[in-house]
Protein backbone atom coordinates (compact mmCIF):
# COMPACT_ATOMS: atom_id res chain seq x y z
CA UNK A 1 0.00 0.00 0.00
CA UNK A 2 1.38 3.58 -0.84
CA UNK A 3 1.22 5.79 2.26
CA UNK A 4 3.35 8.66 0.68
CA UNK A 5 0.65 11.83 0.70
CA UNK A 6 0.84 15.08 0.20
CA UNK A 7 -1.03 18.09 1.17
CA UNK A 8 -2.89 19.97 -1.55
CA UNK A 9 -4.83 23.24 0.19
CA UNK A 10 -5.10 21.07 3.69
CA UNK A 11 -5.74 18.31 2.48
CA UNK A 12 -3.57 15.20 1.96
CA UNK A 13 -3.71 13.64 -1.65
CA UNK A 14 -1.26 10.52 -3.20
CA UNK A 15 1.35 10.94 -4.52
CA UNK A 16 1.88 10.14 -8.55
CA UNK A 17 4.84 7.78 -8.84
CA UNK A 18 5.91 9.26 -12.06
CA UNK A 19 6.02 13.06 -10.96
CA UNK A 20 7.04 12.70 -6.96
CA UNK A 21 7.64 16.15 -6.93
CA UNK A 22 5.19 18.18 -9.27
CA UNK A 23 1.52 18.96 -8.40
CA UNK A 24 -1.13 16.27 -8.34
CA UNK A 25 -2.50 15.05 -11.62
CA UNK A 26 -5.66 17.02 -12.91
CA UNK A 27 -8.04 14.54 -14.05
CA UNK A 28 -8.66 16.27 -17.93
CA UNK A 29 -11.18 13.47 -19.09
CA UNK A 30 -14.07 14.99 -17.01
CA UNK A 31 -16.88 16.22 -19.22
CA UNK A 32 -17.74 19.36 -19.44
CA UNK A 33 -14.60 20.58 -17.09
CA UNK A 34 -13.58 24.31 -18.27
CA UNK A 35 -10.15 24.14 -18.33
CA UNK A 36 -9.98 28.01 -19.71
CA UNK A 37 -9.89 30.17 -16.79
CA UNK A 38 -8.75 33.39 -19.12
CA UNK A 39 -12.24 35.32 -19.00
CA UNK A 40 -13.01 34.67 -15.64
CA UNK A 41 -14.44 37.74 -13.62
CA UNK A 42 -13.92 39.52 -17.18
CA UNK A 43 -17.08 40.78 -16.76
CA UNK A 44 -16.47 43.02 -13.20
CA UNK A 45 -14.00 45.27 -14.78
CA UNK A 46 -17.10 47.77 -15.04
CA UNK A 47 -17.91 47.69 -11.20
CA UNK A 48 -21.22 49.37 -10.42
CA UNK A 49 -20.96 52.56 -12.69
CA UNK A 50 -21.33 50.21 -16.15
CA UNK A 51 -24.26 49.99 -17.89
CA UNK A 52 -22.27 47.74 -20.25
CA UNK A 53 -20.48 44.53 -19.06
CA UNK A 54 -21.47 45.83 -15.31
CA UNK A 55 -24.15 46.02 -12.89
CA UNK A 56 -26.59 48.45 -14.00
CA UNK A 57 -27.36 51.60 -11.12
CA UNK A 58 -30.27 50.62 -8.25
CA UNK A 59 -33.52 52.10 -8.68
CA UNK A 60 -32.75 54.53 -5.83
CA UNK A 61 -29.95 56.11 -7.94
CA UNK A 62 -31.99 56.57 -10.86
CA UNK A 63 -34.71 58.20 -9.11
CA UNK A 64 -32.64 60.80 -7.52
CA UNK A 65 -30.67 61.70 -11.18
CA UNK A 66 -34.53 61.78 -12.29
CA UNK A 67 -35.29 63.72 -9.75
CA UNK A 68 -32.42 66.59 -10.51
CA UNK A 69 -32.60 66.68 -13.71
CA UNK A 70 -36.40 68.15 -13.35
CA UNK A 71 -36.39 69.76 -9.97
CA UNK A 72 -34.41 72.32 -8.13
CA UNK A 73 -34.38 71.78 -3.98
CA UNK A 74 -34.99 73.78 -1.51
CA UNK A 75 -35.42 74.37 2.56
CA UNK A 76 -38.28 76.55 3.54
CA UNK A 77 -38.05 78.88 6.53
CA UNK A 78 -39.57 76.80 9.18
CA UNK A 79 -37.56 73.52 8.09
CA UNK A 80 -39.50 71.69 5.00
CA UNK A 81 -37.63 70.45 2.04
CA UNK A 82 -39.58 71.21 -1.11
CA UNK A 83 -38.73 70.56 -4.79
CA UNK A 84 -39.52 73.46 -7.70
CA UNK A 85 -39.76 72.09 -11.54
CA UNK A 86 -37.00 73.47 -13.24
CA UNK A 87 -39.28 74.53 -16.10
CA UNK A 88 -42.69 75.29 -14.36
CA UNK A 89 -44.44 77.04 -11.77
CA UNK A 90 -42.85 78.62 -9.33
CA UNK A 91 -44.78 76.47 -6.63
CA UNK A 92 -43.01 74.71 -3.94
CA UNK A 93 -44.11 70.63 -4.12
CA UNK A 94 -43.25 68.49 -0.58
CA UNK A 95 -41.48 65.66 -0.71
CA UNK A 96 -44.12 63.37 0.26
CA UNK A 97 -47.59 63.14 0.16
CA UNK A 98 -50.14 62.37 -2.33
CA UNK A 99 -49.84 65.76 -3.99
CA UNK A 100 -45.43 65.45 -3.44
CA UNK A 101 -42.52 64.61 -5.28
CA UNK A 102 -42.69 60.99 -3.97
CA UNK A 103 -45.72 60.16 -6.30
CA UNK A 104 -44.69 61.92 -9.55
CA UNK A 105 -41.21 60.38 -9.53
CA UNK A 106 -42.74 57.19 -9.45
CA UNK A 107 -45.00 57.83 -12.07
CA UNK A 108 -41.79 59.11 -14.38
CA UNK A 109 -39.87 56.20 -13.39
CA UNK A 110 -42.61 53.79 -14.73
CA UNK A 111 -42.51 56.10 -18.34
CA UNK A 112 -39.05 56.35 -18.49
CA UNK A 113 -37.71 52.56 -18.03
CA UNK A 114 -40.64 50.72 -19.74
CA UNK A 115 -43.14 50.28 -17.13
CA UNK A 116 -40.52 49.35 -14.49
CA UNK A 117 -42.07 49.93 -10.59
CA UNK A 118 -40.04 51.61 -8.27
CA UNK A 119 -39.70 49.41 -5.09
CA UNK A 120 -41.41 51.52 -1.74
CA UNK A 121 -37.77 51.18 0.18
CA UNK A 122 -36.10 53.04 -3.27
CA UNK A 123 -38.66 55.48 -3.33
CA UNK A 124 -37.99 56.29 0.22
CA UNK A 125 -34.52 56.30 -0.06
CA UNK A 126 -34.22 58.87 -2.73
CA UNK A 127 -36.71 60.94 -0.45
CA UNK A 128 -33.95 60.69 1.90
CA UNK A 129 -31.14 61.68 -0.39
CA UNK A 130 -33.32 64.34 -2.12
CA UNK A 131 -34.22 65.50 1.45
CA UNK A 132 -30.57 66.23 2.38
CA UNK A 133 -30.10 67.84 -0.90
CA UNK A 134 -32.53 70.87 0.40
CA UNK A 135 -30.46 71.06 3.43
CA UNK A 136 -27.47 72.09 1.70
CA UNK A 137 -29.55 75.47 0.34
CA UNK A 138 -30.02 78.06 2.80
CA UNK A 139 -33.65 78.86 3.91
CA UNK A 140 -36.31 80.65 1.67
CA UNK A 141 -39.46 81.95 2.42
CA UNK A 142 -42.72 79.78 1.49
CA UNK A 143 -45.82 81.94 1.11
CA UNK A 144 -49.06 79.86 1.19
CA UNK A 145 -52.07 82.21 -1.19
CA UNK A 146 -50.53 86.04 -0.62
CA UNK A 147 -46.76 86.98 -0.57
CA UNK A 148 -44.57 89.67 -1.11
CA UNK A 149 -41.56 90.51 -2.56
CA UNK A 150 -39.02 92.72 -1.54
CA UNK A 151 -39.59 95.83 -2.94
CA UNK A 152 -43.23 95.60 -1.69
CA UNK A 153 -45.06 94.61 -4.00
CA UNK A 154 -48.09 92.05 -2.96
CA UNK A 155 -47.84 88.58 -4.87
CA UNK A 156 -51.60 86.70 -4.68
CA UNK A 157 -51.46 83.18 -6.51
CA UNK A 158 -54.41 81.96 -7.99
CA UNK A 159 -53.95 78.39 -7.56
CA UNK A 160 -54.26 77.47 -10.87
CA UNK A 161 -52.63 74.51 -12.41
CA UNK A 162 -50.32 76.83 -14.35
CA UNK A 163 -48.92 78.83 -11.59
CA UNK A 164 -50.68 82.43 -12.63
CA UNK A 165 -50.41 85.26 -10.10
CA UNK A 166 -51.69 88.25 -9.48
CA UNK A 167 -49.31 91.48 -8.66
CA UNK A 168 -50.05 94.46 -6.92
CA UNK A 169 -48.02 97.26 -6.77
CA UNK A 170 -48.41 100.94 -5.76
CA UNK A 171 -51.71 102.51 -8.14
CA UNK A 172 -51.46 99.14 -10.22
CA UNK A 173 -52.27 95.50 -10.75
CA UNK A 174 -51.32 93.22 -13.47
CA UNK A 175 -51.64 88.87 -14.12
CA UNK A 176 -48.40 87.68 -14.63
CA UNK A 177 -47.49 83.92 -15.70
CA UNK A 178 -45.21 82.97 -13.14
CA UNK A 179 -45.06 84.08 -9.64
CA UNK A 180 -41.91 86.29 -8.48
CA UNK A 181 -42.14 84.90 -5.27
CA UNK A 182 -42.12 81.03 -3.99
CA UNK A 183 -46.06 79.60 -3.47
CA UNK A 184 -47.24 76.25 -1.54
CA UNK A 185 -50.45 74.76 -2.41
CA UNK A 186 -52.86 72.36 0.06
CA UNK A 187 -55.85 70.63 -0.44
CA UNK A 188 -57.95 72.62 1.16
CA UNK A 189 -57.32 75.38 -1.48
CA UNK A 190 -59.35 75.75 -4.82
CA UNK A 191 -58.69 78.07 -7.95
CA UNK A 192 -59.56 81.85 -8.23
CA UNK A 193 -60.88 83.44 -11.83
CA UNK A 194 -58.87 85.55 -13.06
CA UNK A 195 -59.73 89.24 -11.91
CA UNK A 196 -61.10 92.03 -14.85
CA UNK A 197 -61.74 95.51 -14.45
CA UNK A 198 -64.99 96.54 -14.35
CA UNK A 199 -66.77 100.02 -12.66
CA UNK A 200 -68.77 97.94 -11.17
CA UNK A 201 -67.21 95.26 -9.10
CA UNK A 202 -67.66 95.75 -5.31
CA UNK A 203 -71.46 97.32 -5.97
CA UNK A 204 -72.29 94.05 -7.21
CA UNK A 205 -71.23 92.37 -4.73
CA UNK A 206 -73.14 94.89 -2.54
CA UNK A 207 -76.41 94.00 -3.59
CA UNK A 208 -75.96 90.16 -2.68
CA UNK A 209 -75.91 91.63 0.83
CA UNK A 210 -78.21 92.84 3.47
CA UNK A 211 -75.91 94.67 4.89
CA UNK A 212 -76.17 98.75 5.31
CA UNK A 213 -73.33 100.83 3.53
CA UNK A 214 -70.90 100.95 6.39
CA UNK A 215 -70.93 97.79 7.26
CA UNK A 216 -70.50 96.80 3.69
CA UNK A 217 -67.60 99.57 3.41
CA UNK A 218 -65.53 98.25 6.52
CA UNK A 219 -66.01 94.55 5.13
CA UNK A 220 -64.63 95.99 1.54
CA UNK A 221 -61.41 96.85 3.24
CA UNK A 222 -60.87 94.22 5.51
CA UNK A 223 -61.20 92.16 1.86
CA UNK A 224 -58.73 94.33 0.38
CA UNK A 225 -56.51 94.45 3.60
CA UNK A 226 -56.99 90.90 3.63
CA UNK A 227 -54.53 90.49 1.05
CA UNK A 228 -51.32 92.23 3.29
CA UNK A 229 -49.45 89.71 4.37
CA UNK A 230 -47.05 91.35 7.04
CA UNK A 231 -49.98 92.73 9.40
CA UNK A 232 -52.17 91.43 11.71
CA UNK A 233 -56.62 91.69 10.86
CA UNK A 234 -59.29 91.90 13.02
CA UNK A 235 -61.39 88.77 12.74
CA UNK A 236 -64.36 89.31 10.64
CA UNK A 237 -67.17 88.56 12.67
CA UNK A 238 -70.87 88.70 10.48
CA UNK A 239 -73.61 89.27 13.46
CA UNK A 240 -77.09 88.82 13.04
CA UNK A 241 -80.19 86.68 14.00
CA UNK A 242 -81.08 83.65 12.15
CA UNK A 243 -82.18 84.05 8.93
CA UNK A 244 -79.91 87.52 7.64
CA UNK A 245 -77.06 85.35 5.82
CA UNK A 246 -74.43 85.14 7.81
CA UNK A 247 -73.00 82.28 6.81
CA UNK A 248 -73.94 82.56 3.11
CA UNK A 249 -72.11 86.00 3.49
CA UNK A 250 -68.72 85.02 5.18
CA UNK A 251 -68.39 82.19 2.78
CA UNK A 252 -68.74 84.32 -0.35
CA UNK A 253 -65.88 86.52 1.34
CA UNK A 254 -63.94 83.99 2.12
CA UNK A 255 -64.16 82.77 -1.08
CA UNK A 256 -62.87 85.57 -2.77
CA UNK A 257 -59.56 86.12 -0.77
CA UNK A 258 -59.13 82.72 -0.38
CA UNK A 259 -61.17 80.26 -2.35
CA UNK A 260 -61.65 76.76 -0.58
CA UNK A 261 -63.42 74.06 -0.78
CA UNK A 262 -64.14 74.34 3.11
CA UNK A 263 -64.62 77.69 2.88
CA UNK A 264 -66.93 77.35 6.33
CA UNK A 265 -65.70 75.65 9.12
CA UNK A 266 -66.84 74.07 12.19
CA UNK A 267 -65.68 74.68 15.57
CA UNK A 268 -62.18 72.78 16.01
CA UNK A 269 -61.96 70.16 19.20
CA UNK A 270 -58.69 71.12 20.22
CA UNK A 271 -55.65 73.09 19.42
CA UNK A 272 -53.76 70.92 17.68
CA UNK A 273 -56.93 70.17 15.05
CA UNK A 274 -56.90 73.91 15.22
CA UNK A 275 -53.33 74.41 13.99
CA UNK A 276 -53.32 71.98 11.22
CA UNK A 277 -56.84 73.58 9.50
CA UNK A 278 -54.65 76.76 10.34
CA UNK A 279 -51.46 75.64 7.84
CA UNK A 280 -53.12 74.68 5.46
CA UNK A 281 -55.22 78.09 4.69
CA UNK A 282 -54.76 82.13 4.43
CA UNK A 283 -57.73 82.72 5.45
CA UNK A 284 -60.86 80.72 7.78
CA UNK A 285 -64.29 81.02 8.27
CA UNK A 286 -65.72 79.36 11.48
CA UNK A 287 -69.85 79.01 12.06
CA UNK A 288 -72.18 79.68 13.65
CA UNK A 289 -69.90 80.13 16.83
CA UNK A 290 -72.39 80.35 20.43
CA UNK A 291 -69.83 79.61 23.01
CA UNK A 292 -65.57 79.93 22.71
CA UNK A 293 -63.74 78.47 25.14
CA UNK A 294 -61.07 79.99 26.72
CA UNK A 295 -58.47 77.82 25.20
CA UNK A 296 -60.08 78.60 21.72
CA UNK A 297 -60.37 82.57 22.25
CA UNK A 298 -56.67 82.85 22.89
CA UNK A 299 -55.73 80.42 19.98
CA UNK A 300 -57.89 82.98 17.88
CA UNK A 301 -56.01 85.73 19.59
CA UNK A 302 -52.73 84.29 18.79
CA UNK A 303 -53.52 83.14 14.68
CA UNK A 304 -54.16 87.01 14.58
CA UNK A 305 -51.15 88.47 15.65
CA UNK A 306 -49.05 85.36 14.60
CA UNK A 307 -48.84 81.84 16.05
CA UNK A 308 -46.72 78.87 16.24
CA UNK A 309 -46.87 75.14 17.00
CA UNK A 310 -43.88 72.68 18.05
CA UNK A 311 -44.34 69.34 17.54
CA UNK A 312 -42.33 65.80 17.78
CA UNK A 313 -41.96 64.20 14.43
CA UNK A 314 -43.67 60.74 13.84
CA UNK A 315 -41.48 58.03 14.34
CA UNK A 316 -38.75 60.02 16.13
CA UNK A 317 -38.17 60.69 19.66
CA UNK A 318 -36.31 64.40 19.10
CA UNK A 319 -37.11 65.79 16.05
CA UNK A 320 -39.70 68.47 15.58
CA UNK A 321 -42.04 69.93 13.40
CA UNK A 322 -43.11 73.75 13.53
CA UNK A 323 -46.77 74.95 12.52
CA UNK A 324 -46.27 78.78 12.49
CA UNK A 325 -48.53 80.90 10.76
CA UNK A 326 -50.51 84.33 11.03
CA UNK A 327 -53.96 84.07 9.10
CA UNK A 328 -56.97 85.81 8.32
CA UNK A 329 -60.23 84.63 10.35
CA UNK A 330 -63.84 85.31 9.71
CA UNK A 331 -66.83 83.84 12.15
CA UNK A 332 -70.48 84.31 12.18
CA UNK A 333 -72.39 84.56 15.30
CA UNK A 334 -75.46 85.38 16.56
CA UNK A 335 -74.49 87.39 20.08
CA UNK A 336 -71.10 89.35 21.12
CA UNK A 337 -71.43 88.54 24.48
CA UNK A 338 -69.48 85.07 23.64
CA UNK A 339 -66.24 87.03 22.94
CA UNK A 340 -63.76 87.40 25.47
CA UNK A 341 -62.34 91.00 26.44
CA UNK A 342 -59.02 90.21 24.30
CA UNK A 343 -60.88 88.65 21.99
CA UNK A 344 -62.89 91.22 21.13
CA UNK A 345 -60.53 94.08 20.66
CA UNK A 346 -59.55 91.89 17.80
CA UNK A 347 -63.26 91.80 15.90
CA UNK A 348 -64.51 93.21 13.01
CA UNK A 349 -67.78 93.73 13.90
CA UNK A 350 -70.89 93.92 10.81
CA UNK A 351 -74.09 93.53 11.52
CA UNK A 352 -76.36 91.94 8.93
CA UNK A 353 -80.37 92.84 8.47
CA UNK A 354 -83.68 90.24 8.38
CA UNK A 355 -83.82 89.06 4.82
CA UNK A 356 -87.10 90.47 3.61
CA UNK A 357 -89.34 87.29 2.59
CA UNK A 358 -89.97 88.98 -1.22
CA UNK A 359 -86.65 89.61 -1.70
CA UNK A 360 -84.63 86.33 -0.48
CA UNK A 361 -83.07 84.43 -2.97
CA UNK A 362 -82.59 81.01 -3.30
CA UNK A 363 -79.20 79.49 -2.68
CA UNK A 364 -78.77 78.32 -6.28
CA UNK A 365 -79.52 81.81 -7.52
CA UNK A 366 -77.13 83.56 -5.19
CA UNK A 367 -74.37 80.92 -6.18
CA UNK A 368 -74.76 81.53 -9.99
CA UNK A 369 -75.26 85.60 -9.50
CA UNK A 370 -71.92 84.93 -7.01
CA UNK A 371 -70.02 83.19 -9.61
CA UNK A 372 -70.59 85.10 -12.51
CA UNK A 373 -69.84 88.56 -10.32
CA UNK A 374 -66.75 86.83 -8.71
CA UNK A 375 -64.12 88.40 -11.86
CA UNK A 376 -65.55 92.23 -11.59
CA UNK A 377 -65.44 91.52 -7.79
CA UNK A 378 -61.65 90.31 -7.36
CA UNK A 379 -60.87 93.26 -10.23
CA UNK A 380 -62.84 96.50 -7.57
CA UNK A 381 -60.57 94.74 -4.69
CA UNK A 382 -57.41 94.66 -7.13
CA UNK A 383 -57.81 98.54 -7.47
CA UNK A 384 -59.26 99.52 -3.73
CA UNK A 385 -56.03 97.38 -2.94
CA UNK A 386 -53.48 99.15 -5.24
CA UNK A 387 -54.72 103.16 -4.30
CA UNK A 388 -53.84 101.87 -0.39
CA UNK A 389 -50.33 100.78 -1.57
CA UNK A 390 -49.92 104.15 -3.58
CA UNK A 391 -51.03 106.36 -0.49
CA UNK A 392 -50.05 104.18 2.64
CA UNK A 393 -46.39 104.78 3.31
CA UNK A 394 -47.70 108.55 4.15
CA UNK A 395 -50.36 107.74 6.23
CA UNK A 396 -50.17 109.03 10.06
CA UNK A 397 -52.44 108.71 12.71
CA UNK A 398 -52.75 111.06 15.46
CA UNK A 399 -53.01 108.20 18.03
CA UNK A 400 -52.34 104.28 17.39
CA UNK A 401 -55.55 102.53 18.43
CA UNK A 402 -55.34 98.36 18.89
CA UNK A 403 -54.58 96.58 15.74
CA UNK A 404 -52.64 99.95 14.52
CA UNK A 405 -51.53 98.56 11.00
CA UNK A 406 -55.29 97.89 10.15
CA UNK A 407 -56.01 101.30 11.45
CA UNK A 408 -53.78 102.79 9.03
CA UNK A 409 -54.91 100.80 6.08
CA UNK A 410 -58.37 102.01 6.79
CA UNK A 411 -57.04 105.37 7.12
CA UNK A 412 -55.80 105.15 3.39
CA UNK A 413 -58.85 103.47 1.97
CA UNK A 414 -60.17 106.65 3.64
CA UNK A 415 -58.06 109.17 1.93
CA UNK A 416 -58.25 107.36 -1.32
CA UNK A 417 -62.23 106.94 -1.52
CA UNK A 418 -63.56 109.36 0.74
CA UNK A 419 -65.47 106.46 2.83
CA UNK A 420 -65.27 107.16 6.65
CA UNK A 421 -64.49 103.38 7.36
CA UNK A 422 -61.81 104.34 10.22
CA UNK A 423 -64.17 106.02 12.78
CA UNK A 424 -67.15 103.21 11.97
CA UNK A 425 -64.46 100.73 12.99
CA UNK A 426 -63.61 102.49 15.82
CA UNK A 427 -67.01 103.05 16.77
CA UNK A 428 -68.08 99.74 16.33
CA UNK A 429 -65.32 98.22 18.20
CA UNK A 430 -66.15 100.46 21.68
CA UNK A 431 -69.88 98.65 21.11
CA UNK A 432 -68.48 95.08 20.69
CA UNK A 433 -66.32 95.75 23.73
CA UNK A 434 -69.53 96.92 25.93
CA UNK A 435 -71.38 93.82 24.54
CA UNK A 436 -68.59 91.55 25.26
CA UNK A 437 -68.70 93.25 28.82
CA UNK A 438 -72.18 92.53 29.24
CA UNK A 439 -72.09 88.68 28.15
CA UNK A 440 -69.31 88.27 31.37
CA UNK A 441 -71.18 88.10 34.82
CA UNK A 442 -67.64 88.75 36.97
CA UNK A 443 -66.95 91.91 34.26
CA UNK A 444 -70.70 93.30 34.75
CA UNK A 445 -70.53 93.04 38.50
CA UNK A 446 -67.15 94.71 39.16
CA UNK A 447 -68.45 97.84 36.65
CA UNK A 448 -71.20 98.00 39.12
CA UNK A 449 -69.31 98.07 42.04
CA UNK A 450 -66.97 100.62 40.58
CA UNK A 451 -69.82 103.12 39.26
CA UNK A 452 -71.14 103.18 42.89
CA UNK A 453 -67.77 103.66 45.00
CA UNK A 454 -66.16 105.97 41.90
CA UNK A 455 -62.59 104.70 42.94
CA UNK A 456 -62.03 100.87 44.32
CA UNK A 457 -59.09 100.48 46.32
CA UNK A 458 -57.53 96.70 47.77
CA UNK A 459 -56.56 93.43 47.34
CA UNK A 460 -57.95 90.90 44.85
CA UNK A 461 -59.21 88.56 48.07
CA UNK A 462 -60.57 91.49 49.39
CA UNK A 463 -62.41 92.38 46.33
CA UNK A 464 -63.29 88.31 45.69
CA UNK A 465 -65.11 88.77 48.57
CA UNK A 466 -67.04 92.03 47.79
CA UNK A 467 -68.09 90.72 44.78
CA UNK A 468 -71.43 89.21 44.66
CA UNK A 469 -73.33 88.03 41.83
CA UNK A 470 -76.95 89.25 41.68
CA UNK A 471 -78.80 85.81 42.57
CA UNK A 472 -76.15 85.16 44.73
CA UNK A 473 -75.12 81.79 43.04
CA UNK A 474 -71.74 81.88 41.75
CA UNK A 475 -71.28 80.75 38.29
CA UNK A 476 -68.95 78.41 36.80
CA UNK A 477 -66.11 80.70 35.40
CA UNK A 478 -66.92 82.77 38.69
CA UNK A 479 -63.35 83.16 39.80
CA UNK A 480 -62.09 80.79 42.96
CA UNK A 481 -59.43 82.71 44.95
CA UNK A 482 -57.68 85.74 44.89
CA UNK A 483 -54.59 84.71 42.16
CA UNK A 484 -57.75 84.08 39.60
CA UNK A 485 -59.60 87.12 40.50
CA UNK A 486 -56.08 89.38 39.90
CA UNK A 487 -55.93 87.36 36.09
CA UNK A 488 -59.37 87.87 35.51
CA UNK A 489 -59.17 91.77 36.44
CA UNK A 490 -56.25 92.27 34.01
CA UNK A 491 -57.94 90.20 30.99
CA UNK A 492 -61.26 92.68 31.86
CA UNK A 493 -59.10 95.71 32.10
CA UNK A 494 -59.72 96.85 28.25
CA UNK A 495 -63.22 96.37 28.08
CA UNK A 496 -63.15 97.73 31.41
CA UNK A 497 -60.83 100.59 29.87
CA UNK A 498 -63.70 101.16 26.89
CA UNK A 499 -66.31 102.11 28.97
CA UNK A 500 -64.07 104.15 31.51
CA UNK A 501 -62.93 102.22 34.36
CA UNK A 502 -59.35 101.95 34.97
CA UNK A 503 -56.85 99.24 36.15
CA UNK A 504 -53.42 100.05 38.40
CA UNK A 505 -52.01 96.51 39.33
CA UNK A 506 -48.56 98.41 40.58
CA UNK A 507 -49.31 99.65 43.91
CA UNK A 508 -48.59 97.45 47.25
CA UNK A 509 -50.24 98.09 50.41
CA UNK A 510 -47.78 100.15 53.41
CA UNK A 511 -48.19 96.97 55.75
CA UNK A 512 -45.59 94.67 56.59
CA UNK A 513 -47.10 91.87 53.98
CA UNK A 514 -46.74 94.66 51.26
CA UNK A 515 -49.55 93.32 49.15
CA UNK A 516 -50.50 94.06 45.68
CA UNK A 517 -53.26 96.26 44.95
CA UNK A 518 -55.53 96.75 42.52
CA UNK A 519 -56.81 100.27 42.14
CA UNK A 520 -60.35 100.90 40.35
CA UNK A 521 -60.86 104.11 39.27
CA UNK A 522 -64.45 105.61 37.21
CA UNK A 523 -63.03 108.02 34.56
CA UNK A 524 -64.62 109.74 31.38
CA UNK A 525 -65.17 106.65 28.47
CA UNK A 526 -62.37 106.64 26.15
CA UNK A 527 -63.02 108.93 22.98
CA UNK A 528 -63.71 106.81 19.93
CA UNK A 529 -63.38 109.37 17.44
CA UNK A 530 -61.50 108.47 14.45
CA UNK A 531 -58.00 109.52 14.70
CA UNK A 532 -56.97 111.34 10.98
CA UNK A 533 -54.47 111.03 8.76
CA UNK A 534 -51.80 113.91 8.79
CA UNK A 535 -51.65 114.30 5.11
CA UNK A 536 -54.66 116.33 3.74
CA UNK A 537 -57.99 114.87 1.96
CA UNK A 538 -57.10 114.00 -1.54
CA UNK A 539 -60.71 113.94 -2.36
CA UNK A 540 -62.34 110.75 -4.26
CA UNK A 541 -59.80 108.18 -5.19
CA UNK A 542 -62.18 106.92 -8.36
CA UNK A 543 -62.41 109.55 -11.19
CA UNK A 544 -65.70 110.11 -12.86
CA UNK A 545 -63.92 108.85 -16.15
CA UNK A 546 -62.01 106.14 -16.47
CA UNK A 547 -58.74 107.31 -18.02
CA UNK A 548 -56.46 105.28 -20.75
CA UNK A 549 -54.29 104.06 -18.28
CA UNK A 550 -55.47 100.14 -18.55
CA UNK A 551 -53.89 99.82 -15.11
CA UNK A 552 -55.26 103.10 -13.83
CA UNK A 553 -59.08 101.49 -14.75
CA UNK A 554 -60.98 102.39 -11.10
CA UNK A 555 -64.44 101.31 -10.17
CA UNK A 556 -66.90 103.82 -8.86
CA UNK A 557 -67.42 103.08 -5.03
CA UNK A 558 -70.23 104.21 -3.45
Amino acid sequence: MNTDIQHVNGHPRPIDPANPTGPPTVNTDRPGMNTDRSGVNARRSGGKSGEEGGKKPSAATRLVALARERYTFVMSTDARPYAVAIDGPNLALPLRGKTGVRQRLARLYADTFDGEVASQSALADAMTVLEGIAEDNDPVPVHLRVGSTPDGRIVVDLGTADGRAVVVSAGRWEVVDRAPVLFRRSGAMAPMPVPVRTPDGLARFHSMLNMDESAFRQMAAWMAAAWLPDIPHPILTCKGEQGTGKSKTAQMVINLIDPSPAAKRSQPRDEKAWSRQAFTSWALCLDNISNIPRWLSDTLCKAVTGDGVVDRALFTDDDVVVLSYRRVLAMTTIDAGALAGDLAERVLMVELQLIDGNQRRSEEELDAAFAEARPAVLGGLLDLLAGVLEVLPSVRLDSMPRMADFARVLAAVDQVTGWQTLPDYLAASSNVASDALEGDLFGTALAALVTRAGTWTGTAAQLLEQLQPANGVRPPDWPKDPTRTSGRVKRLAPLLRSIGITVDDTQRSKDPDRRRLLILTRTAPEDTSASTPSEPDQGSFWPEEPPPDPYDFRPDLH
